[in-house]
């Protein structure tokens, strides 16, 4: 990871977006820091304590298509498998001993009941051989075992406390999601909108790994007091993930 002077997926801070932009070697990952715990931010979304072989994701929100759609909202009903198809290739490639899943993993409690066959098969071999932890979340504060694993309603690991959403005056080491963090990185040529990692080395909001699951700009109220030092974003890109001058972040 670098701080992101040239390129960023194809956008060039100079002059915008390369239509025949030369192949760039993938930048080397360098984790952050939080309550002094080293920890992998991944292009996807996750996060990777290698120390504790645990891989964490936030507000994954299964099902939200047919939740919309049994309300009158028709929605294309693939945001589930597309949103499995991601997780398998971040579970494969990190073959974690844990998962923790930060809540809001279904969009109502209820939607786990509502898998698709081969849906509920991809994520019973995404629990083969490995614990898997959901934490309760606002929009499923109980899933009923209907799909493995273990219901919580946080988490305590060293010194990291795993939870839903984040609090105001919470002790260093929360790792939270909830609130979708995204911001627009902004150049001479234009500007993107990301998904991103809030952090200041006390606390971590992840970003919404779902398919279907929105993202709320950094600069809203919503994150304001969360973060007592200075924030540094890490910004999800296509393959890599960038530690952003804040002269480069703006408000959508």
């Amino acid at each position: 990871m670098r701080d992101m002077a040239a390129a960023f997926d194809g956008f060039d801070f100079a002059g915008g977006f390369a239509a025949a932009a030369a192949p760039r070697p993938a930048p080397p990952e360098t984790p952050m820091r939080i309550a002094g715990t080293e920890l992998l931010p991944t292009p996807d979304g996750a996060l990777w304590w290698a120390a504790e072989r645990m891989l964490v994701v936030a507000d994954l929100h299964f099902e939200k298509g047919s939740t919309f759609a049994r309300r009158g909202q028709l929605l294309p009903p693939y945001d589930t498998g597309d949103t499995l198809a991601r997780l398998s290739r971040v579970v494969e490639r990190f073959a974690p001993r844990v998962v923790v899943a930060l809540g809001d993993s279904f969009h109502e409690s209820d939607a786990a009941g509502r898998l698709l066959p081969q849906h509920a098969a991809m994520l019973a071999d995404l629990q083969r051989g490995r614990e898997w932890i959901w934490i309760a979340g606002n929009h499923d504060p109980a899933i009923g075992g209907r799909v493995g694993g273990a219901e919580m309603a946080e988490l305590r690991a060293g010194p990291l406390r795993f939870v839903h959403e984040p609090r105001q005056g919470a002790p260093q080491g929360e790792i939270a999601g909830h609130l979708h963090p995204v911001v627009r990185v902004v150049g001479k040529g234009g500007s993107v909108r990301r998904r991103c990692f809030a952090q200041d080395g006390r606390r971590a909001v992840l970003p919404a790994f779902g398919a279907y699951a929105g993202g709320l700009s950094l600069f809203h109220r919503a994150f304001a007091g969360l973060f007592s030092t200075e924030l540094k974003p890490f910004v999800c890109g296509r393959d890599a993930v960038y530690a952003i001058a804040r002269a480069n972040l703006r408000a959508d």
